[in-house]
């Protein structure tokens, strides 16, 4: 018996704004901490620091199916948490980068 890990995607900012645009019942997950969050995230986004993501994220996801949209400041943590994401069953993750190659509109 063999297990395999749901594999996330990558895309740039202009097909995530795209999806969102699209799309519905996506999540934008910022997995930078809670003061760069702070500073400024896209708008809708929820904040769950990449150095936390665990099992208890499921009491926030709680839907496994749900397209995860996410990023953090460069594009680094980005690509850990969604592994990690996979790594906790998600099935629809999807990796946008860093939001300093965000060109639209971000919330204080």
């Amino acid at each position: 018996m063999s297990f395999t890990m749901e594999e996330f995607k990558q895309i740039d900012a202009a097909e995530a704004k795209r999806l969102m645009d699209t799309e519905s019942g996506y999540q934008i997950v910022d997995v930078r901490t809670e003061d760069e969050f702070e500073e400024g995230h896209i708008k809708g986004a929820i904040c769950i620091p990449n150095e936390t993501i665990g099992l208890g994220v499921r009491q926030t996801l709680t839907d496994p199916e749900q397209m995860l949209l996410v990023y953090c400041r460069s594009g680094v943590r980005s690509v850990m948490a969604a592994e990690k994401f996979c790594m906790l069953g998600y099935k629809n993750v999807i990796e946008f980068g860093g939001i300093i190659d965000w060109p639209y509109e971000i919330e204080e």
